[in-house]
């Protein structure tokens, strides 16, 4: 999920209890990207952007995927009737937002995918740990945005207490064993460059093995204030860059 992402601070989303016996929701998808060399790592795939998000980061460059709507605007039939005719031309299949945990049909929208021989990627903020945590069986990778330092959350996301699942959502993750990758989108009104350090310090410390930096681009971001900046060619500094390369397995500086 690309830096999916302004308002006052709601409290951080509940997950909703699945009732048993109830009818696997039907997956709300607001986009699909048929084809995509740079949503899964080493794979080819399509990318299915799940409706709604519960934070509002001002850099977002989805942000009419963040409200959910009554109806979904892509009906999950026949995205599945799409998918069948993509087996043999693509490798896997990344379900995007939005929020993708936030919907309860995740995880049988990710079964049935995975029946059809797609590997399965996932791009998520974390914001409802528990569900993340049911469907990381059926995950092959995992691209996790972890916005700043979990108790810098709120500046943002403006979602109050939005670091607690963010970062339960990072354990769970660990705990798994599947591949993937933590990114931040770094923006220098929201993360500055020492802050950027310690959280990569922070991620390191934790288990993280691989970290990547997109520095904040303005194209598709509606936020005035942010995109005020211009530019950010050298930020945040070839000490920083050096520093964050040694800490992990493998990082990157992403500007493009």
């Amino acid at each position: 999920m690309h830096a999916a992402t302004a308002s006052h601070a709601p409290t951080a989303a509940a997950v909703p209890r699945i009732t048993p016996g109830r009818a696997p929701a039907r997956l709300k998808v607001g986009g699909l990207v048929p084809f995509t060399a740079t949503d899964y790592p080493g794979l080819l795939a399509a990318v299915v952007f799940v409706q709604g998000c519960p934070w509002r980061c001002g850099y977002c460059h989805n942000p009419h995927l963040q409200p959910r709507t009554a109806d979904s605007p892509l009906d999950w039939h026949e995205v599945m009737a799409f998918l069948r005719r993509r087996v043999g031309l693509i490798d896997g299949v990344v379900f995007s937002g939005g929020e993708p945990t936030m919907d309860p049909g995740l995880g049988s929208a990710i079964r049935q995918v995975r029946a059809l021989g797609f590997r399965i990627g996932l791009h998520t903020g974390g914001t409802h740990p528990r569900r993340l945590a049911q469907v990381l069986p059926d995950v092959d990778w995992v691209g996790l945005d972890i916005k700043a330092g979990f108790d810098q959350y709120e500046r943002v996301t403006q979602v109050a207490g939005s670091g607690a699942p963010a970062r339960a959502s990072l354990q769970a993750v660990l705990d798994s064993g599947v591949d993937f990758e933590c990114r931040t989108t770094a923006h220098p009104d929201l993360i500055d460059a020492d802050g950027l350090l310690a959280l990569g310090r922070e991620l390191a410390d934790l288990g993280v093995r691989r970290y990547a930096v997109q520095v904040f681009r303005p194209q598709g971001c509606a936020d005035a204030t942010l995109n005020t900046r211009g530019p950010l060619r050298d930020w945040p500094g070839m000490a920083v860059r050096e520093a964050l390369t040694d800490l992990f397995e493998r990082f990157e500086l992403r500007r493009d």
